[in-house]
């Protein structure tokens, strides 16, 4: 990989030189993250001190560097090979940080508790650009959420009376989330049944009923009650399956009839859509799983449980209690983490992120620049070869989310902000604090940061 990469950078560079053109270049290498860190682990082990496995990084990148570069050289790939730049020497390191705080000062970056992709192997959150999709096989259950309330319910539905229990059903592939459920959503304006089965009364979206009723083997005798919209189930209480707290129907356009109940399981910290509906409701963004892919100790039933554990402890209680609808297996495509080649998660934890819709404010009007506008505007002034080159580009602007830019490692750039203890907002003087640090790292590297008193 390393050598396609060079060797294609230096056939363009050659042909721009032999055509006429100024064509410097200037090699460099990434010294920082977690390739390193794995090679390191691998021979000393992940049992020493944090300085003295920062120092082996370091010592490891350099040597990989002069064996790379020798190579290169030997390929006649033509650079500044005397003078190339290296993101872990000082003067690098500190002018990260001092585009860091541009970045801060602009408006861009903000810290937050949102779910984000996290990798249990890494203990550390991941970019979008470190993920990659794999096929995964997992256990897609239909679950019953009981109403609490019939009487309710029968206003809803505009009937007299509701005398069986009944349930809402929700499918999902992730059955460790369910104990962070915080509410079902609905879509506003779907139509949903209340049909009356062998196993009692079950709210479906209409569009789904059929294939739903059959999936659970319950089609001969069922009979549709009334309908009603998402919209006027809103409110409703429902029983969380084994937990003994209630938990809210919620309404959102991200509720899809593509396939399950049209009722969709949501917990805050475990998915993003999830949050953002919960943040309209104020739901509590609950995380029970801790960096290792574990729950804490204190969460009932799974308590000390990997999630993969936790599934099947998951399932054989919700078919003892009567909640469980349907079982099946599923192969699916499910985010992996790029290095270790392992599924991944969402999970809610505080991280720092740059805003695509964050940004600075407008000049005359006062209109607000965010991020994402002004990338797509630098895009419309860009000419591409090839033309397809736009397209590609500009869905991917436009649909990525917020860059998620802290991670959970050792070696690497830090992020020196101050922070209030109680709310968490950046000091004041965070950029002038911010290049103290780095005219100090200019000095020592990353060490002068860990080593402040």
């Amino acid at each position: 990989g390393h050598a396609v990469n060079k060797i294609l950078k230096d056939i363009i560079v050659k042909a721009k030189t032999l055509s006429g053109f100024d064509a410097p270049y200037v090699p460099g290498w990434d010294c920082h993250g977690l390739p390193i860190e794995l090679q390191v682990e691998k021979t000393h082990g992940k049992a020493i001190p944090p300085a003295q496995f920062r120092e082996l990084c370091r010592g490891y990148a350099a040597e990989q560097i002069e064996r790379q570069k020798a190579d290169f050289i030997r390929l006649g790939v033509l650079g500044d090979w005397d003078h190339p730049y290296r993101t872990m020497d000082f003067q690098f390191e500190a002018d990260t940080l001092r585009v860091l705080g541009q970045i801060q000062q602009a408006g861009y970056l903000y810290q937050g508790a949102k779910p984000v992709h996290w990798c249990v192997d890494c203990c550390s959150a991941l970019a979008e650009a470190e993920v990659e999709y794999e096929d995964k096989t997992s256990p897609a259950i239909d679950v019953g959420f009981a109403v609490a309330d019939r009487a309710d319910l029968a206003q809803r539905f505009d009937l007299a009376a509701i005398d069986e229990p009944v349930q809402i059903v929700i499918w999902t592939t992730t059955p460790w989330t369910l104990p962070a459920n915080q509410a079902v959503a609905l879509h506003p304006e779907f139509q949903y049944a209340l049909v009356r089965t062998a196993k009692g009364l079950l709210i479906l979206a209409e569009s789904l009923r059929e294939a739903a009723l059959a999936r659970y083997e319950l089609s001969d005798g069922a009979e549709v009650i009334a309908h009603t919209t998402g919209q006027a189930l809103e409110g409703t209480l429902l029983w969380h399956p084994f937990q003994e707290r209630q938990v809210p129907v919620i309404v959102g356009d991200h509720v899809t009839a593509d396939a399950g109940t049209g009722a969709v399981h949501t917990a805050p910290g475990h998915g993003l859509d999830d949050y953002v509906v919960g943040s309209r409701y104020g739901l509590k963004v609950d995380n029970p799983v801790g960096d290792d892919g574990r729950f804490y100790a204190n969460v009932p039933l799974v308590g000390g449980m990997s999630i993969w554990q936790a599934n099947p402890v998951v399932i054989e209680t919700l078919e003892a209690s009567g909640n469980l609808l349907a079982h099946a297996k599923l192969l699916h495509s499910y985010p992996h983490c790029w290095r270790h080649k392992t599924p991944i998660i969402f999970r809610a934890t505080r991280q720092w992120f740059i805003g695509m819709e964050s940004g600075e404010q407008g000049t005359g009007s006062g209109e607000r620049k965010t991020l994402r506008a002004q990338a797509m505007a630098a895009v419309d002034s860009t000419q591409f070869f090839p033309a397809w080159g736009r397209a590609r580009l500009e869905a991917m602007i436009k649909n990525r989310p917020d860059w998620c830019v802290s991670r959970q490692r050792n070696w690497g750039v830090p992020m020196p902000f101050f922070t209030h203890k109680e709310t968490g907002e950046l000091h004041p003087r965070s950029l002038e604090l911010l290049e103290v640090v780095a005219q100090r790292v200019e000095q020592a590297g990353i060490e002068a940061w860990f080593a402040l008193d």
